[in-house]
């Protein structure tokens, strides 16, 4: 049942300090994602308003994100985590007294400031780890990287569950949201503590700024399922929580539980990675996650049709249970696979041109979530828009598999 362990053993202390930092930020980021729109909602805003302001958070991303990518190339990466553990917490801030006090115009700048701000650990992360640790640890580092979430997802969820029922007058979703927030300063501590090494990077400042000086054709191939997941997301992720509390009456403390224990397994099945990839090899582990996390999906949206029902709700909380970690279990391998095919040189702008496909991708998906919520459509016809788009994504994806599995007996990947 441990066999996973031994291949986290050989990460050095400085890629542990970073990860810890980036596990106390996404206590934000995962509670922003469990209960902000229904604090929202309790606030006084319709769900298509809270997609307008959560917007913006992505457009900041999207804006920054390949400037950043050619910038970070030849660069040390530490000086950008630093300044991220000082600015996500103090933005997040704000964003909940704005939110309070319906103060618009703050809302929609402290969220495009904030989406900014986790940008500067969030693209530069993977180059980070890629430049600092051994072929053979790589898939255990990157797994380990986008853990974070998921046990960020497993604090946060229970923090909230458990306060909540303690006393749901005192710990308010805004309370609550403040009390994460302070948490999350101790990724000040794990970063200032990391100990200065010399990164390993070519330094080419010349050729920085020179966009013909990559492969695009590789970038493209790599990025269209990437694109095409990302879109579907966005109609998705962010809008589960009101999902659930408009569809089948979950309030925050509940949905809180629910995520927590989803992240669990999220978390669990995120460091079976390596293990998982050693066993079934990318080619037949990426699609087979995906494609069971889409029929999840499908089965969980559809619980809408009959939601009057008894078992809808229980339905509803399976799908979701399962669809979690099944789709994030393909995360890391599907991270490594884009990195390797494109190559050494283009690693920095692919981690940012992924980032923005990200942001952006979700910054218009919340935007069509908007339009379509305010046309009256349901949210299980939305969440099938989803599943299409992810179905065409992973057919991409295997098509991508097999293209790295050529360059790899080739000799052209490391």
């Amino acid at each position: 049942m441990f066999k996973f362990v031994k291949y986290y053993s050989n990460l050095n202390r400085n890629l542990l300090k970073l990860i810890a930092a980036e596990y106390f930020l996404q206590l934000i980021n995962t509670s922003f994602m469990l209960i902000m729109l229904i604090y929202m909602q309790k606030e006084g805003y319709p769900d298509h308003e809270s997609a307008d302001y959560v917007s913006f958070r992505f457009l900041g991303v999207l804006i920054l994100s390949v400037p950043l990518g050619l910038y970070i190339k030849g660069k040390k990466l530490h000086p950008f985590f630093k300044t991220a553990v000082y600015f996500v917490p103090a933005l997040a801030w704000i964003i909940v007294q704005a939110i309070h006090q319906h103060q618009s115009t703050l809302l929609y700048i402290s969220m495009f400031l904030w989406g900014i701000s986790f940008t500067l650990i969030q693209i530069p992360v993977l180059p980070y780890i890629l430049r600092n640790t051994h072929a053979q640890d790589r898939t255990s580092a990157i797994a380990l990287s986008y853990a974070t979430f998921s046990f960020a997802s497993i604090s946060s969820g229970f923090i909230i569950f458990i306060l909540r029922n303690i006393n749901p007058v005192l710990f308010t979703e805004k309370l609550l949201l403040e009390i994460l927030i302070i948490i999350s300063l101790a990724a000040i501590f794990f970063i200032k503590s990391m100990v200065p090494i010399e990164e390993h990077f070519e330094q080419d400042n010349a050729t920085r700024w020179n966009l013909l000086d990559f492969d695009w054709t590789s970038i493209i191939q790599a990025t269209v399922p990437t694109l095409l997941i990302a879109i579907g997301a966005g109609l998705t992720i962010p809008f589960i929580g009101i999902f659930f509390y408009n569809v089948h009456q979950l309030d925050s403390q509940n949905f809180s539980l629910i995520g927590a224990i989803a992240a669990i397994l999220v978390a669990f099945a995120a460091i079976q990675v390596p293990y998982i990839k050693n066993k079934l090899g990318f080619k037949t582990a990426i699609p087979l996650t995906q494609s069971l996390a889409i029929l999840a999906l499908v089965l969980m949206a559809s619980t809408e049709l009959y939601k009057n029902m008894h078992a809808a709700i229980y339905i509803a909380v399976a799908c979701y249970i399962i669809r979690q970690p099944l789709m994030n279990m393909a995360g890391p391998m599907t991270s490594e696979v884009v990195m390797g095919y494109v190559g050494n040189k283009n690693r920095e702008i692919m981690s940012a041109i992924t980032a923005a496909i990200w942001s952006g991708s979700w910054f218009i998906s919340s935007r069509i979530f908007k339009v379509l919520r305010e046309s009256g459509f349901p949210y299980y016809q939305v969440f099938f828009i989803t599943a299409c788009l992810y179905a065409i994504g992973v057919i991409l994806y295997f098509a991508l598999v097999i293209k790295y599995n050529i360059k790899l007996k080739r000799g052209e990947i490391e």
